[in-house]
């Protein structure tokens, strides 16, 4: 005994780490399987020696707390194995491919996922940490293991958060708060979510964290009567009725308390004078009479019944929710739930690993989360970087339900204000890029509406539709979100590769060559010297703004033969414009601060990453820009169609119901207000700029030359010349 005693106080901490994980593997594994685990430790602590952690210990004895945390769930002997090995290709000299040589390919695959990106220079720790977060999910998608692991790793982080400075522990916890915590929620693992927002908000802010830790204490106490209390009625009334169940009051978490206390502006005393209670039945039928019989002994609070058993959480989460007015008229939260529902509400996915019983077969858990997973790699698929990836999964993360029907009766659920466009895009990507017109409950609706619990939404889709950029202000969901941009970019892509080619047609036409001339081998010659995969990619470059069509054109000429090219004719651009409608799409504006109307004589900049903005010729904004080389003639088309913003400027005596003669004038001459706005004002007179539509030029002269008639009109100018800000 005294030598047990004595080996005990001379083993090494990460020794009795791993004595520790083989005991609780060997409740779960078989030996074989406990021996190849060990041989992966002796692995990690051979490529982790020398490297310590902050608080001083030696660096084996984390990944090995990590695998200890993962027994805890009956994780597999891969995702145990794994799990300690889960930092040598981040931070050691072992490669992906020694990891697939010694211990096969699937725990090398989970231990790559797991790991950082390292390879990369992103250009801001905001763009790495999205980067790393986007590859986790990838990797997610192909084994739920890989987020078991980082969840493990990221918990123990946190237990250990103490020995880091004070910056890098703020930085930490804000992204566990952010994104791990909400992960964690979302597959369903309750236990680690609720620990892992503890700890963030200790880091985070530890100063309200001691006065709530405090604070919580004090009242504990004074609980501890009533709570016993209620518990004993309960548990009376459905022994009474011979409903076999367990009962246990439930205790907010300080995030929790935090939070409710944030989002609904109260004090701690509102939030605590809530009592939590759980009830645990056998059987689904027992969670309904349990329902009823609390139902019978306090009074419901209409409003607050939730029945997640028929209706599960996106996550898996089944249970019965209700809130009672309790003895002294204090409300009562009451959760009722199976015992298989009480273990995937406090596990989610790793319930599949506890209940060895259900090994084969994916547990609904599993299937929501892998649902789930999905549509992320749709997301990320139509994302246009890792940050606007980063965007679209916190939106995703952060979500509230309501439940709405197909005509089909087919449930689909979406996040709290989710509108007819976010429906659309969450039956099918194709449905949402079509869709035109939707009814709710069979009656029209705008497509902005945002759905409520128990409608049925029937979509209307047309096969020429496609996606309105203004949906972005209101889609709350981030497959719409990232679809729409997707489509939005590809859309704009398509239109910059048109317009440079029609640019660099004009080039070439006024150097007395034609695109055909231009020999393949020059061509693909200037691709390699610039860098660019194909001639689509160059021209793209040249529509957006981002090359200049002439010198492009100079350098195609160059050494096709062509002689009698001077060096300033190149240098100032062609002489025969570009004819322009205005309806081009993304990469041909009208700048706001002159806004050109058909008729008008006009001049194109070229804008990086927007194309072309066209401008007045007079506009103050373009004074001086012919001495530069980046600009270009441009002219209207001789058949434009549309209506077209311009701004006129009036002063009209300020009476009652001058306004409203000048819009009747306005309405009348077949032109609409798009704004009006009151620049100044006294008691005579009122300057008031307005923003009308109208076709072109001549209508827009007849429309002032009516408004001059008018007795209340004193001036009126059009504002075509202002300084503002460059479109």
């Amino acid at each position: 005994m005294n030598d047990l005693l004595l080996q005990e106080a001379t083993e090494l901490p990460q020794e009795k780490l791993i004595r520790r994980l083989c005991a609780a593997l060997a409740a779960y594994l078989e030996p074989a399987q406990i021996e190849a685990v060990y041989r992966a430790y002796r692995r990690a602590a051979e490529s982790h020696q020398g490297q310590f952690r902050l608080s001083g210990e030696a660096y084996i004895c984390h990944p090995v707390s990590v695998a200890l945390i993962l027994a805890g769930v009956h994780m597999d002997v891969k995702g145990i194995m794994a799990a300690i090995l889960h930092d040598v290709i981040e931070d050691t000299a072992i490669t992906k491919e020694q990891l697939r040589e010694e211990f096969g390919e699937e725990v090398a695959e989970l231990v790559d996922g797991v790991s950082k990106l390292t390879q990369l220079e992103p250009k801001s720790r905001a763009e790495a940490q999205a980067q790393n977060v986007r590859k986790m999910v990838l990797a997610m998608v192909k084994d739920l293991r890989v987020i078991m692991v980082k969840l493990a790793d990221r918990l123990h982080n946190m237990r250990t958060l103490s020995a880091m400075a004070a910056p890098r522990k703020r930085r930490i916890a804000r992204e566990t708060l952010d994104i791990y915590a909400p992960i964690a929620n979302r597959l369903g693992m309750n236990q680690i979510r609720l620990e892992l927002e503890d700890l963030g908000f200790k880091a985070l802010y530890p100063r309200r964290y001691r006065i709530l830790e405090h604070a919580l204490k004090k009242v504990r106490g004074n609980r501890k009567e009533l709570v016993s209390t209620i518990e004993s009625a309960i548990k009376s009334r459905l022994q009474e009725a011979k409903l076999d169940c367990t009962v246990s009051g439930r205790e907010k978490h300080l995030y929790s308390i935090y939070q409710k206390m944030r989002n609904k502006k109260i004090p701690f005393r509102e939030v605590l004078d809530v009592y939590a209670f759980r009830i645990v039945t056998e059987r689904v039928d027992g969670c309904y009479r349990a329902l009823g019989l609390v139902h019978n002994l306090y009074k419901p609070i209409p409003g607050c019944f939730k029945d997640y058993i028929a209706v599960p959480k996106a996550n898996g989460y089944q249970s019965l929710h209700t809130v009672l007015i309790g003895p002294y008229g204090l409300p009562i939260e009451i959760q009722i739930r199976t015992e298989a529902m009480h273990r995937v509400a406090e596990s989610g996915i790793a319930a599949h690993w506890l209940n060895r019983a259900e090994k084969e077969q994916v547990t609904d858990s599993q299937a929501r989360a892998l649902e789930w997973l999905r549509d992320l790699l749709e997301i990320q698929k139509n994302a246009g970087d890792s940050l606007e990836f980063l965007d679209n999964l916190k939106v995703d993360l952060f979500q509230k339900e309501v439940f709405v029907f197909t005509p089909k009766g087919d449930v689909v659920k979406l996040p709290r204000g989710a509108t007819i466009v976010d429906f659309a895009y969450a039956v099918h990507t194709d449905i949402g890029n079509t869709c035109v017109s939707a009814r709710i409950n069979r009656r029209l609706a705008p497509m902005q509406t945002a759905l409520e619990n128990g409608q049925t939404v029937e979509i209307v889709t047309a096969p020429w539709a496609k996606p309105n950029p203004l949906w972005l202000n209101y889609v709350v969901t981030a497959k719409a979100r990232a679809a729409i941009r997707n489509h939005l970019r590809n859309f704009k892509k398509q239109e910059a590769i048109k317009l440079g080619g029609r640019l660099l047609d004009k080039e070439l036409n006024a150097l007395g060559f034609d695109r055909e001339d231009i020999s393949q081998a020059r061509t693909d010659e200037l691709l390699c010297a610039w860098e660019m995969s194909s001639l689509d990619t160059l021209l793209e470059d040249i529509g957006l703004g981002n090359r200049l069509p002439f010198l492009v054109a100079k350098h195609l000429c160059q050494k096709e033969g062509k002689s009698g090219i001077r060096h300033d004719e190149v240098e100032k651009g062609s002489f025969s414009p570009l004819i322009i409608k205005g309806t081009e799409g993304m990469v041909v504006n009208l700048a706001k601060c002159c806004r050109p109307i058909p008729g008008d004589p006009i001049i194109g900049l070229f804008s990086p990453g927007k194309g072309i903005v066209v401008h007045l010729n007079e506009c103050k904004n373009v004074i001086g820009v012919k001495r530069q080389t980046n600009w270009l003639d441009v002219e209207w088309d001789s058949e434009v169609a549309g209506d077209f913003p311009v701004e006129i400027r009036v002063e009209l005596k300020n009476q009652v119901g001058t306004l409203a003669s000048v819009a009747s004038t306005i309405s009348k001459m077949g032109a609409n207000i798009e704004n009006v706005q009151i620049t100044n004002q006294d008691d005579e007179i009122s300057i008031d700029h307005i923003t009308l539509l109208v076709k072109d030029r001549v209508h827009l002269a007849g429309i002032m030359r009516e408004l001059k008639n008018l007795p209340v009109i004193e001036r009126i100018s059009r504002v075509k010349a202002e300084l503002r800000k460059k479109t």
